[in-house]
């Protein structure tokens, strides 16, 4: 019997949430935290700076999940505030989102984490997030702010009443994604200097090292005028060449890194970590073969591995129909499965971190 149109898409949605209700052998918990940073501003300058953090850890074994989405978005399953599965001490990831999104694009690298045991905490970039009511320009352009907010993110995670005694502190790794893939790095040592930027864009302002996405309604030109009149950037850009590198971070996890090109390669060679690289060979932001070259030449613990056929908006989350129709330009993903990508990567970044942070003897 011939199915109606309608029907058939009834029967697709109820037959994908039925795919989605699966139980996993080890349940996933998710849970808030709204952290401050009381040593630097907001952007507002009026306040402590905004740390807004999702933990990802492993769960009761089963406790309920339920699906986790927003927008166009499918942020995956997990159990909120769900009780930990037991008293034992677990590797941490502290989790660096794209530019423009949230700790919640990379939920299916948490989620895929956590059911192997590790604690993931990402926190939303103040100014730099979709979460927030609007973007700021010195969230794009001071990616040292993001190292540090990582590096005070371990701070209050440890002095987390709960989540502190469920962290090993021997085992903490970092992990992001664009520039998060670039966060990362400066927590490991990696700096851009912002007038090395500046000076380089006017010569050539159209390389896409350049170009500021559109979500942040401004160009590398008006960083001048900030500097000349806004405290609260004033202060983050003269932070700016103070060293972010975080000691105890022990490995670190780059997916498709944004402006090595435009960062400072001394600092890169100083890097002592061992660091694995992602990158896709139809990344169109973050263009492969340039950045591959600075990680081979200069980051001397890396691994560098390619991914054929995937773009730069493939690491994001998975979209829901309604985000394939209607933004595009986040959802297409150049006619490879996006889910399959995150499988992968996400089994690449699970080798990699389990050899090393292993657990001392």
């Amino acid at each position: 019997m011939n199915r109606h149109p309608l029907a058939s898409l009834v029967f697709l949605v109820l037959a994908t949430a039925c795919a989605d209700a699966a139980v996993r052998v080890q349940p996933v918990g998710r849970t808030t935290r709204h952290f401050v940073d009381s040593s630097r501003t907001d952007w507002d300058g009026r306040f402590g700076r905004p740390l807004v953090t999702r933990v990802w850890y492993p769960a009761r074994a089963g406790i309920a999940e339920s699906t986790w989405a927003a927008g166009v978005f499918r942020f995956g399953r997990s159990a909120p505030d769900a009780p930990f599965a037991d008293d034992a001490r677990c590797p941490l990831i502290v989790l660096s989102h794209g530019t423009g999104g949230s700790a919640a694009q990379l939920s299916w690298l948490a989620e895929a984490l956590a059911t192997e045991g590790f604690i993931v905490a990402g926190v939303d970039h103040h100014g730099n997030t979709a979460t927030e009511a609007a973007y700021r320009l010195g969230g794009f352009v001071l990616p040292g702010e993001r190292a540090r907010d990582l590096s005070v993110l371990v701070d209050r995670l440890l002095a987390d009443s709960l989540l502190g005694a469920r962290v090993d502190t021997s085992r903490i790794g970092a992990a992001g994604f664009s520039l998060g893939g670039f966060s990362v790095l400066a927590l490991a040592g990696a700096h851009l200097p912002l007038d090395g930027w500046q000076r380089r864009c006017n010569l050539e302002p159209n390389v896409p090292w350049c170009v500021l996405p559109p979500e942040a309604s401004s160009t590398l030109r008006d960083i001048d005028s900030l500097r000349r009149s806004d405290a609260a950037f004033q202060a983050a850009a003269s932070r700016g060449s103070e060293a972010t590198q975080d000691a105890r971070i022990a490995a670190v996890f780059a997916m498709a890194p944004a402006l090595l090109p435009v960062s400072d390669t001394l600092t890169l060679r100083t890097i002592s970590v061992p660091v694995l690289v992602l990158l896709g060979d139809e990344d169109k932001q973050v263009p492969q073969e340039i950045t591959a070259s600075i990680v081979t030449a200069h980051l001397r613990r890396a691994q560098l591995l390619r991914l054929q056929g995937v773009s730069h908006y493939a690491f994001l989350a998975e979209c829901s129909w309604r985000g394939r129709l209607f933004a595009r330009a986040l959802c297409a993903s150049e006619g490879v499965d996006r889910g399959e990508v995150h499988v992968r990567a996400a089994r690449e970044a699970l080798t990699f971190l389990r050899a090393h942070l292993r657990r001392a003897d």
